[in-house]
């Protein structure tokens, strides 16, 4: 068999173990959200900064199923993420000459919403344990909550669960990827290349604060055989039209405005004696909501329109009877090509809502909030809340090798409908495109000027504008348009391929 018919024969094989570890990763928060805390509980196990029993259980796992040569192989850094490496020890190819494969995958969730998850689907689903009764499964109701699902007669490849499409899935298949790439290296699935792969923490709610971390304290002055030459990210790439597994070659940026409105809180008997921030907040909120659909914002033919939405708010008052003190929100503002974060704030800093605010006597603060939350080794991120976007070229070097692969070790084994594939479902061709959200890519960006990193020429970074970063694509299980929602789930067959892609690309992207 040749080294391609070996990568998609194992990935088969090892489909059952990774949904079985999958549906660990998913599950391991319930031991926690419903004890008390001088119990060990933890009501935000799983999410952002909370991710340790989940990946401690993964840290086990890659051991014992030989995802690395041996245990010091697998550990965290000072962030907090799980590393783990591989490579042929004996190819005979000094590390400083080999090409270095980074795969990235986030591993905590958004909140699991288990109740809404049991209401609206009559308790057959559960967030945390899947399908938990399919005798009730009505799917209907599971329908009404999606983006797309496949006909009825392939549920049984459904694997549900918070976090299954974003992004566990993604950092269950580098833990087979990297088991395959071990067992096949006699066959020269990793000849040439070191593998260093990341389940990173806190992505959800500071995106790509792990691989900023990296740029910013371990790339610089790092030998060439730790900077990286390409970036897989395995967040899911699939969508409800254009079909499952795409190979996502960039994204928009986005960033986080924050608007503070303090006005003078009093009875709410006498409100003529204050100021109310929540009546004039809501004034700003409108406009801002009419100005976004009136006038719109930049547009790219391929990464699409920037966007603004209001994501955020927090109201202080002294009670439900009272003029409020200070109303705080947030924008989540998409950026495309064109648009900075000076631009983004600009925008909202001319809505007339909110001079009409200021003449009125109340103070309107508008800034970028910093993010500052520890993550689970204590490391305090401190960064502005500003995610750059970034695009590959497609005719760059480590796209063409995932296309190639995806071509070898996925095409073979889709049987598409006469007429095609439609909606959400898997394609024999590859299909290069882009997510709508936003990925730990955004962490990789650096000014060109900076001139911390010694990035040797032949590693081949993007140079876009101002900045520069290593060649990154993506490819994983998972619709886009299911990920955050009651129902969430991905398809074993997509894991099973985005397994194969991941294990294959190494000898492909080294022979390119």
């Amino acid at each position: 068999m040749t080294l391609d018919e070996r990568v998609a024969e194992l990935a088969a094989r090892y489909r059952p173990l990774a949904v079985e570890i999958l549906q660990e990763a998913v599950r391991i928060p319930a031991d926690q959200v419903d004890l008390p805390d001088d119990q060990g509980g933890d009501a935000q196990a799983g999410l952002s900064n909370h991710e340790r029993p989940r990946l401690e259980m993964l840290r086990k796992r890659i051991i014992e199923i030989g995802a690395v040569r041996a245990a010091e192989d697998v550990g965290f850094d000072e962030f907090g993420n799980l590393v783990w490496t591989v490579q042929d020890l004996d190819d005979g190819i000094d590390a400083d000459d080999k090409k270095i494969i980074y795969l990235d995958g986030h591993s905590d969730t958004v909140q699991a919403l288990r109740q809404q998850w049991l209401d609206k689907l009559d308790g057959a689903v559960d967030a945390y344990d899947g399908l938990i009764d399919a005798s009730k499964l009505n799917r209907e109701a599971v329908r009404g909550q999606l983006g797309y699902l496949p006909p009825d007669d392939e549920w049984e490849h459904l694997v549900f669960g918070r976090g299954t499409a974003d992004q566990l899935a993604g950092v269950i298949s580098q833990v087979i990827a990297t088991k395959i790439l071990l067992e096949l290296a006699p066959e020269g699935a990793l000849r040439g290349a070191i593998i260093r792969s990341y389940a990173t923490v806190a992505e959800e709610d500071n995106d790509g604060g792990g691989p900023r971390y990296l740029v910013s304290k371990v790339l610089p002055g790092a030998a060439p055989s730790m900077i990286p030459d390409v970036v897989i990210f395995t967040e899911g790439t699939g969508d409800n039209q254009k079909g499952a597994l795409g190979i996502y070659r960039g994204q928009r940026g986005r960033m986080q405005i924050e608007v503070t409105v303090t006005g003078r809180s009093c009875h709410g008997s006498m409100p003529h004696l204050g100021l109310n921030p929540l009546e004039y907040g809501a004034g700003i909120l409108t406009e801002a909501a009419q100005q976004a659909v009136n006038e719109g914002f930049a547009q790219h033919d391929f990464l699409g329109a920037g966007t603004r939405t209001a994501s955020w708010a927090v109201l202080d008052t002294p009670s439900d009877c009272a003029v409020p003190e200070r109303f705080t929100f947030r924008f989540d503002r998409r950026l495309t090509v064109g648009e900075t974060p000076e631009i983004a704030v600009a925008e909202v800093e001319r809505l007339a809502a909110i001079q009409t605010a200021r003449d009125a006597g109340l103070t309107v603060d508008i800034s970028v909030p910093v993010y500052v939350l520890p993550t689970i080794t204590g490391y305090i991120p401190g960064n502005a809340q500003i995610y750059p976007g970034w695009v590959t070229p497609e005719e760059h070097p480590a796209i063409t090798a995932a296309v190639n692969s995806y071509e070898q070790v996925v095409s073979p084994y889709i049987d598409e409908p006469e007429g095609g594939a439609t909606a959400g479902a898997r394609r024999r061709l590859p299909r290069v495109d882009r997510w709508v959200f936003s990925t730990d890519g955004v962490g990789f960006p650096i000014p060109v000027d900076e001139g911390l990193i010694d990035v040797p020429t032949s590693k081949r970074w993007v140079v876009s504008g101002t900045m520069t970063h290593p060649a990154m694509f993506g490819i994983g299980a998972g619709v886009e348009q299911n990920t955050h929602r009651i129902g969430e789930n991905i398809d074993q067959r997509e894991l099973e391929h985005a397994i194969a892609v991941l294990a294959l690309f190494p000898s492909v992207f080294v022979a390119s």
